[in-house]
């Protein structure tokens, strides 16, 4: 099994239980064949930078998972048939950046508690300033 980052952009009409949906059906496309999601980033709904079957916008998906790299293609038949996906991009990961993305989201998380704790500590209003007379 090789490891796979696949973006979906969603149709942008759709609503959360539709993402859901499209979600689920993306996480059975893959299983069906082996596969196991490792993560799922929802990015929310975003402009395009051009048309995409008529849609200006679209609701975008990151999913790291992984599949049998015969099944790949198969895999983006399921996707292109899909009316809810209007695009999309299946890209193979190699080890080093397996590793560099799920230590950045680890970092994150860890990053997250003294982040708040900053941000409450630069809250408090500045020292004033002491203004010297011109002499």
């Amino acid at each position: 099994m090789r490891t796979y980052q696949t973006v979906l952009i969603l149709k942008p009409d759709a609503d959360e239980a539709q993402v859901d949906l499209a979600n689920e059906k993306v996480d059975k496309y893959i299983s069906q064949d082996g596969g196991a999601i490792l993560r799922t980033d929802k990015w929310g709904k975003k402009r395009l930078a051009y048309k995409v079957k008529k849609n200006r916008f679209g609701i975008y998906l990151n999913i790291f998972h992984t599949c049998n790299p015969l099944k790949i293609k198969e895999l983006e038949k399921e996707f292109g048939l899909d009316e809810s996906i209007i695009k999309y991009m299946v890209i193979r990961l190699d080890d080093k950046e397996v590793e560099r993305v799920f230590a950045d989201k680890t970092e994150e998380a860890a990053e997250a508690p003294t982040a708040e704790k900053d941000k409450k500590d630069s809250s408090d209003p500045a020292p004033a300033k002491s203004e010297k007379p011109d002499e």
